[in-house]
């Protein structure tokens, strides 16, 4: 992949087909927020929990939009499939980024994720991602067509 930097512009990756990107973060239970947290980023800074720190990824239809795009409007989740679980669809995959793993999936899959937990009809997922995980493993994708997707995170966007 490359990965170029525009002066007006944010980063913006190439990614030829074919290629594999994984995309995946890291979170926190437990950010030391008190004064002189030592790590250089002392207080809160945004919504949630104290002490947390969330992410998700979501498609937006345009890079100067700041809301997510239904995923009935997406384009980018049908143009990629997970390496990492080949058995996930497309709506599977959204769902997952979009609940930081909280919901494997549309409807249960045991060989798409260890928690097993669907999103059919499921409303338990905290709006601000309070008990999704931290972490998330996310997916190694492969790129089916050339795509560009503008996305964000739900969390801190107000």
């Amino acid at each position: 992949a490359v990965v170029s930097t525009q002066s007006t512009g944010p980063n913006r990756a190439t990614i030829p087909n074919d290629d594999l990107v994984h995309i995946q973060w890291t979170g926190s239970n437990s950010h030391n927020n008190n004064p002189n947290g030592g790590d250089g980023q002392t207080g809160d800074a945004g919504e949630g929990t104290g002490g947390t720190d969330r992410s998700n990824f979501l498609e937006m239809q345009g890079e100067i939009e700041n809301y997510p795009t239904p995923y009935e409007n997406t384009t980018f989740w049908s143009k990629v499939e997970s390496v990492t679980e080949p058995d996930a669809t497309a709506k599977d995959i959204a769902i997952g980024f979009w609940s930081s793993g909280y919901y494997c999936g549309e409807e249960k899959h045991d060989d798409v994720c260890a928690t097993g937990r669907e999103f059919d009809g499921d409303n338990s997922l905290n709006e601000l991602l309070n008990n999704a995980p931290a972490s998330y493993f996310g997916h190694v994708l492969k790129f089916k067509e050339s795509v560009t997707v503008a996305y964000m995170c739900s969390r801190n966007n107000n």
